[in-house]
């Protein structure tokens, strides 16, 4: 989501930056009137609505326009009353607060960089690095050791991860006043009261970081290039995964980071998305042989519709390799294909076949009764 110094609201309303508030109301509400969804039924006309909303809720309010002027002027001062107002906020650096950190920033997230500040406190725990890391037969067999470097967020060293340089505890917003989101009175232009939305300055926690630190914009975090040695051991398989504590992504504002998460592939032991496929459709046609076998009534089924199934299956398998060469874990696999496509293949077949039991209940003589029925 992006923040409150990501978007220009004057350009969204089409209103010039000296407009009255008369003119950004009445901007405000030809441009609702267009995009609300009961009217617009284009599928960005919600999206847009939500923005030209949260444009009017920051520039019909003169606090929170001011502030929002003075972080797109790049004048920290012009906010007088604003958050780096000593009077204000209680800045412990003497008005100097707006110094350290513009009114609003960048949006919070995994792409956020250096150049894109944000405001927002929201300690998130880092999420895991998955990395697929293939090797052959006999490394798998034996075990071995691997070196892996690879790019992941790291705890910004100059704020020590906490997105705040100078102030280590997060304050209350000063847009939404803690409660995480704005309002908007609809009433007067939809007869629908009070549309509420996550506040775009603290993006719903809250709270804010009082002074963003430069080089990761208030996250906490930077991109970093990182290296880890994976110790794989003896005996592994295709889809084995050997964990790394802490070596993930770090996370948001001082919170834990994840883990390093190797997947280990072994191409050897991995079927080929062909021959998944074959043995897939292979599972589905067994249940209908079987019933074909016992339950003479859809024998018809069998012939006609499983056993074409079961070539088509095979020579699948064939095309990708046949069924020779392959070790266990290879077979453990096809396995479960199989496994996978003869319980869809039994599902479908017990609907067929009590759907042909309550048919056959129709006429007196059967399912052929039925035929003469009709």
């Amino acid at each position: 989501m992006a923040s409150m110094n990501d978007k220009d609201y004057y350009a969204i309303l089409g209103v010039d930056h000296d407009a009255t508030e008369e003119q950004i109301r009445k901007a405000f509400q030809q441009k609702a009137r267009k995009l609300h969804p009961d009217i617009n039924k284009e599928p960005d006309a919600e999206e847009k609505f939500k923005e030209v909303s949260e444009a009017y809720a920051v520039l019909s309010d003169p606090d929170k326009r001011r502030r929002y002027d003075a972080m797109q002027s790049g004048n920290p001062f012009a906010a007088s009353g604003g958050y780096g107002s000593p009077s204000a906020q209680g800045d412990p650096f003497g008005g100097m607060g707006g110094f350290w950190g513009f009114p609003f920033g960048g949006g919070f997230g995994s792409q956020r960089s250096a150049r894109s500040r944000s405001r927002a406190y929201n300690p998130q725990a880092g999420g895991d690095v998955v990395y697929q890391l293939d090797i052959d037969d006999k490394q798998a067999k034996e075990g071995c050791r691997k070196g892996v470097t690879y790019q992941r967020y790291v705890a910004c060293e100059v704020c020590h991860g906490m997105g705040s340089v100078h102030t280590d505890h997060a304050r209350t917003c000063p847009t939404c006043g803690g409660s995480g989101h704005i309002s908007v009175d609809l009433a007067s232009l939809f007869g629908i009261g009070v549309m509420n939305m996550v506040c775009p300055e603290c993006e719903g926690s809250g709270k804010v970081v009082a002074d963003p630190c430069d080089s990761c914009g208030g996250s906490g975090r930077v991109l970093s290039a990182s290296e880890v040695v994976i110790d794989i051991p003896a005996g592994s398989h295709d889809g084995d995964t050997v964990r790394v504590s802490g070596m993930g992504n770090a996370g948001t504002n001082g919170f834990s980071s994840g883990d390093f998460v190797c997947r280990v592939g072994v191409p050897s032991e991995r079927l080929s998305p062909r021959a998944a496929q074959g043995f897939q459709m292979i599972g589905f046609a067994l249940p209908f042989i079987i019933l074909g076998l016992t339950v003479k009534v859809i024998v018809e089924v069998a012939v006609v519709f499983s056993l074409p199934l079961c070539g088509i299956g095979i020579w699948l398998i064939l095309k990708s390799g046949g069924f020779l060469h392959h070790g266990s874990h290879w077979w453990k696999n096809a396995g479960s294909y199989l496994v996978n496509g003869a319980v869809n293949g039994a599902t479908v077949a017990i609907f067929m076949s009590f759907m042909v039991s309550c048919m056959s209940g129709l006429g007196t003589a059967g399912y052929t009764g039925a035929a003469r029925l009709g």
